[in-house]
């Protein structure tokens, strides 16, 4: 095997250094001058705007832009509307086991579809994520050297944290963008969705159709009722999680053009107010310590994000419709492909619950990192310590909710996930692969997948309440500190400029940038 085919069978799950520095910023005016990268093109400045990563491969940013269609409005309800169709259309054919087995396969397939968009989905958001806390990291640097310059030369006064917290910002930019009616209906809906009476309510009806089984006969029929409303159930929650996340990551994106426009203006004032010409430097964010199962678990996570996974999944429906005039297209041949989704679709929930936790905390740690270097900035101006958003306490109920979705979400329940499907298919092996057999392969992991389903649900809703706690907290100390810069600057020498006129011009423009209505 050659050594670059190694390199990339070995390529997925790989976790690299990442390396991040943020643009530096200036005043758009021909008087100040700039002091950007001597290759610089004025053509693309981009100074203000928050821009998420892009992917060099055309391939890969098709796909990405498959996956965001995947999560839109326009699928979501086609999602819904197809659900009604199927419910109808089960009161006249509902009675026959080849109904119940074709739609069973139509969702299964759909089910592995939306399984592959939501780990790049999950891998994408972290990875701008991870751009973001590293820009913003690298511009905290830069603010934090300047401002101890304007301390130490006198230009500017240090404050202590009540009259800091006391600075009044302008109406206009005191918050972050609001929601949309739609998104906060999503937000409520997702809510209830993770709440753990959702999930005790989904095992009671679990356990009201296992007491109808002796009734029965534990006949076939009965196993494919709940196999197809766990299909159906699946089909639904995974649509509307790619729907609320597609939501929140918008909404989060205005969240940053706001933090960024704030750090620009910040920049920008600082950098005029001292003539500072250093380059933001580049901030490393280490690769994560993993060990080897998880290390395992990524490389899975990966394969099924990529093209690669599209591509097995295409061949698998390829295969199996080709086997079908062999098999004569009897139930046992529909039924093989519900098998295959049910086993895969089992693993993929354990490993997206796995994925949401380890690449969560990973975000957490580094917006935690940004907090701290915001704090020590603060502190040289003398704001030890401010009131600030926190992650309120929640419910009993919630916190149970959370700590279910920290047990589902460890290594070895990934682990625990493969032994059970191993024990399945040994045991519709030992059926001989009857349709007994391959319903044994279909109905529990069916029940266990909406389970995780709901699970990542709440795992989903607990990181986006502390996202939005982190991001009001960063734009608000960028708020602060520009209010306390200008009000600062108002009474001191900034950078000396020749002619009064460009210099009234400059702060003008810079308080254009700014939003603010300081007089010069």
């Amino acid at each position: 095997m050659s050594n670059p085919v190694f390199q990339w069978l070995r390529s997925p799950g790989a976790r690299t250094e990442l390396q991040f520095s943020a643009h530096s910023h200036v005043a758009h005016n021909e008087k100040i001058a700039p002091f950007l990268h001597e290759d610089h093109d004025p053509s693309t400045k981009t100074t203000e705007n928050y821009i998420t990563l892009v992917k060099p491969k055309r391939l890969d940013r098709w796909l990405d832009r498959v996956v965001e269609i995947s999560g839109s409005d326009f699928i979501y309800v086609s999602i819904i509307l197809g659900l009604l169709v199927w419910a109808f259309l089960g009161i006249p054919y509902g009675s026959a086991d080849s109904y119940k087995i074709v739609i069973s396969d139509a969702q299964a397939i759909i089910n592995l579809v939306f399984d592959a968009f939501l780990m790049r989905q999950q891998f994408n958001q972290h990875d701008n994520l991870l751009m973001v806390t590293g820009s913003m990291r690298s511009r905290i640097s830069s603010h934090k050297r300047m401002l101890a310059h304007l301390v130490s030369e006198g230009q500017i006064a240090r404050i202590d944290a009540a009259k800091f917290q006391a600075l009044a910002l302008q109406d206009q930019a005191e918050q972050l963008p609001r929601e949309g009616w739609l998104t906060r209906l999503s937000s409520r809906v997702s809510s209830f969705l993770g709440h753990m009476c959702t999930a005790v309510g989904f095992w009671c009806c679990i356990f009201v159709w296992l007491g109808f089984g002796p009734y029965c006969g534990w006949s076939n029929e009965w196993q494919l009722y709940i196999n197809s409303a766990t299909s159906a159930l699946m089909v639904l929650l995974l649509a509307f999680l790619a729907n609320t996340r597609e939501r929140h990551s918008r909404y989060t994106a205005e969240c940053l053009q706001a933090i960024w426009k704030a750090d620009a203006a910040l920049e920008l004032r600082l950098r005029e107010m001292t003539g500072d010409r250093i380059e933001n430097p580049m901030i490393v964010l280490p690769k994560r310590k993993r060990s080897g199962v998880q290390r395992a678990i990524d490389y899975y996570a990966d394969l099924v994000g990529t093209l690669a996974g599209v591509a097995i999944l295409v061949l698998v429906i390829i295969i199996w419709i080709v086997c079908g005039p062999a098999l004569r297209f009897d139930a046992s041949w529909w039924l093989l492909m519900g098998t295959y989704a049910g086993l895969v679709g089992l693993n993929d929930g354990f490993v997206l619950r796995n994925i949401c936790q380890v690449l969560g905390d990973h975000e957490d740690e580094q917006f935690d990192e940004v907090n701290r270097e915001d704090h020590n900035t603060l502190a040289v101006v003398g704001v030890e310590s401010i009131d600030e958003e926190r992650v309120t306490a929640q419910s009993f109920s919630y916190r149970i909710s959370v700590r279910v979705g920290y047990f589902c979400s460890h290594q070895w329940m990934v682990v625990s996930g493969v032994i059970l499907i191993i024990g399945l298919v040994i045991g519709a092996s030992a059926m001989r692969w009857s349709e007994t057999g391959q319903l044994l392969c279909n109905i529990p992991p069916s029940i266990i997948e909406s389970f995780f389903t709901l699970i990542l649900i709440t795992g989903h809703n607990v990181g986006e309440k502390k996202r939005r706690v982190d991001l009001y907290n960063i734009h608000l100390r960028r708020l602060k500190m520009i209010s306390y810069v200008e009000q600062q600057s108002s009474g001191a020498a900034a950078v000396e400029v020749v002619d009064p006129k460009a210099k009234t011009e400059v702060d003008r423009d810079v308080c254009v940038v700014l939003g603010l209505a300081t007089e010069v």
